[in-house]
């Protein structure tokens, strides 16, 4: 067997080269290892001659020794060279495979590898990162309380004159019609619909402000193009409503009644449960910032050759959910007006920093001795089903097959957990902001 190698930065090419004969002794070698345990017709068992064997089965034989010594040369000669590779290696065989598994051809074959840079991590106690924090003020409790008495709104029954305005419930019954023939799903009775609540098709709610109970009108509509229902999608319809009663809103009073009605046990328990659900935020917002922070000084400290196909591959993540984005009309404004030009330097920029501090933390990853348990990958994985909700065993069996979306999933565990030991290793300084500078998104 003859091993050549090419070397281009951190880009490596290995051509092989094993002759004619090396694979028609390894054939007859696999035929031997598995001629005791075959049972053919017409010959004893674990007696089938040799020849027959090859003569039978010697083409899909050869192709599991071909197959088995490409996998087994690959690693040897990566293992030789002493390198790490990024990622899996680029297959490209050179002969008329065919002829190589009649026997009748040397098998050539070379493949290609990116490896790792060699490069030195900063020392990460000489960091120094600060971490933004806010205070928890009782208006912040007030205000988030008074967001979850709007959400439990309270209606309170208007008098029977009383005309329904914006944000009043109506309670009605409704039947719908298209040609004047009533459809499926556009009827109900002793319905409650706000006003104002966009809950309803486009135009439906804003017929019925005015109306007052004992009151019946036909509201016309317009079913939307893009409606769920084909078959309701672009027609004109007539819903016959008639008005039971208007109900005005009634802001409930924050306290332990109001807290109870919501399965606690006084107001304080709820002030505690809003503390706690406040704190999270914020916490959530100091450590995202200073993250950023700290990338941000390990992007500044690290200069290497970074390895081509990892930041191709990298790059067309990015180019290709940029694409779907500007074709669903969500193009970013600091985007608009560019030329493809433009925005893939801009956008390859933004690969090669992911590309560049995905090395550095699994760097100091590797020196920390940093790993993760499968329970942590497992409730990463509930965590991620439960974005899919009916769907969960899908999603779960779906990862489970996958080796690629599972190490998706590994990834983020593993850099959360590095940036965890170097904040923990670091010199870190928290800083007093308020809420509105903590909570404001970053411009890049």
């Amino acid at each position: 067997m003859e091993c050549v190698e090419t070397n281009e930065g951190l880009s490596r090419t290995y051509k092989i080269s094993v002759p004619q004969a090396d694979l028609q002794k390894r054939l007859d070698d696999r035929i031997e290892e598995i001629r005791p345990q075959m049972n053919l017709k017409g010959f004893r068992p674990g007696k089938v001659p040799a020849s027959h064997v090859k003569k039978m089965y010697g083409k899909s034989i050869m192709g599991e020794v071909v197959q088995a010594l490409v996998d087994e040369t690959t690693q040897s000669t990566i293992a030789e060279a002493d390198v790490r590779p990024a990622g899996q290696p680029d297959m490209q065989l050179g002969s008329d495979m065919e002829a190589v598994l009649d026997g009748e051809a040397d098998l050539s074959f070379e493949f290609h590898i990116d490896v790792m840079p060699e490069f030195e991590p900063t020392d990460i106690k000489k960091l120094k990162v600060t971490k933004p924090v806010a205070e928890i003020t009782d208006e912040e409790i007030e205000e988030r309380l008074g967001q979850i008495a709007e959400a439990n709104q309270q209606y309170d029954k208007r008098g029977k004159t009383a005309k329904a305005r914006d944000k009043d419930a109506v309670v009605m019954d409704f039947l719908g019609k298209i040609d004047g023939e009533a459809f499926d799903g556009g009827a109900a009775e002793d319905h409650t619909l706000v006003l104002g609540s966009g809950s309803f098709i486009p135009g439906f709610e804003e017929q019925l402000v005015g109306v007052k109970a004992g009151d019946e009108k036909n509201v016309e509509v317009t079913f939307p193009e893009n409606y769920q229902a084909d078959h309701l999608a672009g027609k004109e319809a007539v819903f016959e409503v008639k008005v039971h009663e208007v109900r005005a809103p009634k802001t409930p009073k924050i306290d332990d009644e109001f807290a109870q009605g919501l399965g606690l046990e006084d107001l304080d328990k709820l002030k505690e449960i809003v503390t706690d659900q406040i704190k999270g935020e914020f916490d959530g917002a100091s450590r995202a910032k200073a993250k950023r922070a700290l990338l941000d000084q390990l992007d500044e400290k690290h200069g290497f050759e970074l390895p081509p196909k990892m930041v191709d591959q990298e790059f067309n993540q990015i180019w290709q959910q940029l694409q779907t984005e500007m074709d669903a009309g969500r193009t970013a404004e600091e985007d608009k007006g560019k030329s493809e030009d433009e925005l893939k330097d801009e956008y390859r920029k933004i690969a090669e920093r992911r590309v560049r501090l995905g090395l550095v933390l699994a760097e100091i990853g590797r020196e920390a001795e940093i790993q993760i348990n499968e329970q942590e990958v497992q409730q990463a994985l509930i965590n991620e089903a439960r974005n899919f909700p009916g769907q969960e065993r899908q999603v779960i069996e779906f990862f489970q097959k996958d080796p690629n979306a599972m190490a998706q999933l590994r990834a983020p565990i593993y850099e959360d957990k590095v940036v965890d030991h170097i904040m923990d290793v670091a010199k870190v300084t928290e800083e007093t902001v308020s809420k509105e500078d903590l909570l404001k998104e970053d411009e890049e």
